[in-house]
């Protein structure tokens, strides 16, 4: 049992991180690694600088850019109707959308749909899937109270993992902030979508491109990165959990020879009958070493049986693949057997050390 919990928690870990990974390496090639985004950085003393209002079609003259979109950020709250208390924002924002940015960031929608000609310049919002939760919105077509005033609801979308501000936020029409929230068309966050050879060269001239001005004023980020780094703050975790399965592949050993040795006391009178009818030492050493590799390995199959349904299971609940690494199996039976060697060594010297005659006296 210790052997088998040790090998299952051990491929547990190295399964669902497998999978975690598999599913970030998916994620990415879907959404792709050449998003970019450009924001206002600090000055010196702190102070929060401010994009130019046609930073967006300045960057769109960068050769090697594919689309660019935009929102900003609106002193303004959304709340479930106009009788809930000022304080109780849900800590949503309401953000100022530009048409195409559902397509530049690589958003879907739960339901409903993205702005149009007529919904992008009227009191219409598109929320978070956050958002949606907080607000409990039961459907489309639903009235929310954003500024002092109703906006209709007409779509939610989906968790977007490469631009995760947008899920707690109510996104209305850039046209529609400008007539009805009187937003001064100042961007706070600018999408860039780029060739994908390209990134590092149009990552360089962004700053100088959309503040020309003040160049250093603006922070440039790549989202995928930020994705990247979350999965290497996991490996460490998963460190941990390996670390603690080892300690039970441990214990399981010291359980195995543990058994071994008192197996040799209980079976003295065997172990002398079967060196009286001329078994050697080393056979005597043999039956005793097999049989302590066979716990091993009965409790290592056990283990690697459990952890690759560990594995799956959770997987699943994830929406992952599953993947349970060849090497991390054969690892794990592998070194069951080191353990069962080590474990069952000395029991069997000590069995084999045993004279017929006194053994046969007890």
């Amino acid at each position: 049992m210790g052997i088998s919990i040790g090998i299952a928690a051990m491929l547990a870990v190295v399964g669902i991180s497998t999978s975690s990974r598999a599913e970030l390496d998916r994620t990415l090639a879907r959404l792709g690694t050449n998003l970019l985004t450009v924001g206002p950085g600090q000055t010196l003393r702190g102070e929060k600088t401010v994009l130019p209002a046609d930073s967006t079609s300045m960057v769109r003259r960068i050769g090697p850019v594919l689309s660019v979109s935009a929102t900003a950020e609106l002193p303004v709250w959304v709340y479930r109707n106009d009788h809930m208390p000022a304080g109780e924002t849900g800590s949503l924002a309401v953000l100022a959308a530009d048409p195409h940015l559902m397509d530049t960031v690589g958003a879907t929608l739960a339901r409903g749909a993205w702005f149009n000609r007529a919904t992008g310049a009227y009191p219409a919002v598109v929320l978070g899937a956050t958002a949606a939760r907080r607000l409990d919105v039961p459907a489309i077509g639903v009235r929310v109270w954003l500024g002092g005033a109703w906006f209709a609801v007409v779509g939610v979308l989906e968790p977007v993992p490469l631009a995760e501000e947008l899920d707690a936020a109510a996104l209305v029409g850039w046209d529609a902030a400008r007539s009805y929230l009187r937003f001064d068309g100042h961007p706070t966050t600018v999408y860039v979508r780029a060739v994908e050879s390209q990134v590092a060269a149009v990552q360089s001239v962004l700053g100088r491109t959309a503040n020309p001005q003040a160049p250093q004023d603006v922070r440039v980020s790549r989202p995928s990165d930020a994705l990247a780094a979350k999965q290497a703050a996991e490996t460490t975790l998963n460190g941990l959990l390996l670390g603690l399965g080892a300690v039970a592949l441990l214990v399981g050993g010291v359980g195995i020879a543990n058994t071994m040795v008192i197996s040799v006391l209980e079976r003295r009178a065997e172990i002398g009958l079967r060196r009286a009818l001329g078994a050697t030492r080393g056979q005597i050493r043999l039956q005793f070493l097999v049989e302590s590799l066979l716990l091993s390995a009965t409790g290592g199959a056990g283990g690697i049986v459990l952890g690759a349904l560990v594995t799956g299971g959770y997987a699943q609940i994830q929406h992952w693949p599953t993947v349970v690494p060849p090497w991390a199996m054969v690892a794990g039976l592998g070194l069951t057997l080191l353990v069962g060697a080590v474990a069952g060594l000395y029991p069997a010297i000590r069995a084999s050390r045993l004279t017929p005659t006194e053994a046969l006296a007890v």
